[in-house]
């Protein structure tokens, strides 16, 4: 675990990125087949009907056998997309099996993007989300971009929204001892690693 007091948000940022770009293919393959095995079989995972999840990039865990799990159990799955304008904004688009993606501005792959198979981010069941670094309460250090900050800031205005369950998806090394989170930071329900829940 990093201990995180010595750092700045940025130097922070920096470090878990090269830790996390650092692990071989092989223990990238070994990670995502672990963190499968946690998921696949959790209640949360299994109830949910409307699941988004993100491709993984600059070393993220890697989400796509969930992805697939989820197609072949019938469920609707989702993928962020950027709107083209305002360019801040990130929306959720329903995303199908063969589908044909193409790289956004950062070179992410995404579903071209389509009004009709959207949902709105409040009606989906469970969002897995990728981040740069982790706490056991729930912080989570993203790329700095704040997409998804800015999509579920709604949650802030109530305390008693439900929906969607969020939850980090990450690898153990992304773990720090504590995170201060600024007042625009969502909280995870919790963050799922390739060997435990936190």
């Amino acid at each position: 675990m990093l201990d995180s007091s010595e750092l700045t948000r940025p130097q922070l940022r920096r470090q878990l990125r090269q830790t996390r770009r650092a692990l071989a293919p092989q223990a990238q393959r070994q990670a995502a087949r672990r963190l499968y095995r946690q998921l696949t079989q959790h209640p949360l995972f299994r109830r949910a009907k409307h699941i988004a999840l993100y491709l993984p990039n600059d070393g993220e865990i890697d989400p796509r056998p969930l992805l697939r799990a989820a197609q072949r159990r019938g469920k609707a799955t989702y993928l962020p997309v950027l709107n083209p304008w305002p360019r801040t904004k990130m929306v959720f688009q329903r995303v199908r099996r063969h589908e044909a993606l193409r790289p956004n501005r950062f070179g992410i792959l995404e579903p071209r993007h389509n009004r009709t198979q959207q949902r709105k981010v409040w009606a989906l069941d469970l969002v897995l989300l990728p981040l740069v670094g982790f706490d056991r309460c729930g912080g989570r250090l993203g790329m700095g971009g704040g997409f998804y900050d800015r999509s579920l800031a709604y949650r802030g205005m109530r305390k008693n929204w439900h929906k969607p369950t969020l939850l980090g998806l990450a690898h153990e090394c992304q773990q720090v001892d504590h995170l201060a989170l600024a007042s625009w930071d969502v909280p995870l329900k919790a963050t799922v690693t390739d060997s435990a829940w936190y």
